[in-house]
């Protein structure tokens, strides 16, 4: 597998939530960022590996094959994540990019050894879960901080926009993955929240654009 091919399978598991039916072909270039005649080709290629079952007008869904290369790729760049952060001290909102060109690396016994130094995390600096060797996923019920109910207790789990504005944004909230909290009240209006974080007496506002963005767990 290149790297190109590795990218069109982690983009359509990333898609296949929104679009349980079939990822468009729109849908993917605009998260691959690339043209849609482009998209066409390449998932023809793929479609004739046996990797993707891709129709005209119905768009593509990943075969069995395909959904795990694309959650190894997934795997191997949280787990890069995670090593960056905690062991070479990188910050959150700086991991992204190195981790893209990290997994793409194909040696299995370096993942597995890697899974083992970090001590077999289950969530990336992010939140996102780590599938483990065999592709399997943590089953957690969570919820947006903008449908937690008030006075309830949580935990920051992870966040749904991933883009660098976004987590130094929360960086400056002292929000990250972990943090746990209290929802104290949400404004009808705007639907602005104030939380109150664990150990602390001081009390956050946070907007309902980024309560949208941020998934949490109940304790």
């Amino acid at each position: 597998m290149n790297q190109t091919a590795e990218n069109y399978l982690k983009g359509l598991h990333a898609l296949s939530e929104r679009f349980p039916k079939g990822v468009t072909t729109n849908a993917l270039a605009e998260h691959l960022s690339t043209k849609a005649s482009s998209i066409t080709d390449m998932l023809k290629k793929l479609h004739e590996k046996g990797l993707v079952k891709h129709e005209k007008y119905q768009g593509t869904v990943l075969t069995a094959k395909g959904k795990k290369i694309a959650l190894q790729v997934v795997r191997k760049h949280r787990l890069w994540e995670v090593f960056l952060v905690e062991k070479l001290h990188f910050g959150w909102d700086q991991v992204h990019e190195i981790a893209e060109q990290l997994e793409h690396i194909q040696s299995t016994e370096l993942v597995d050894r890697l899974s083992e130094f970090l001590g077999h995390p289950r969530f990336d600096p992010h939140g996102d879960p780590i599938p483990d060797a065999k592709g399997n996923f943590l089953e957690e019920k969570v919820v947006l901080l903008s449908a937690v109910n008030t006075h309830q207790k949580m935990l920051l789990r992870g966040v749904k926009d991933h883009s660098t504005a976004f987590l130094q944004h929360l960086k400056k909230l002292g929000l990250v993955p972990g943090q746990k909290f209290q929802l104290l009240h949400r404004m009808e209006y705007d639907g602005t929240c104030e939380v109150q974080l664990h150990g602390s007496k001081e009390k956050i506002q946070i907007s309902q654009l980024t309560a949208d963005n941020l998934i949490c767990v109940a304790l």
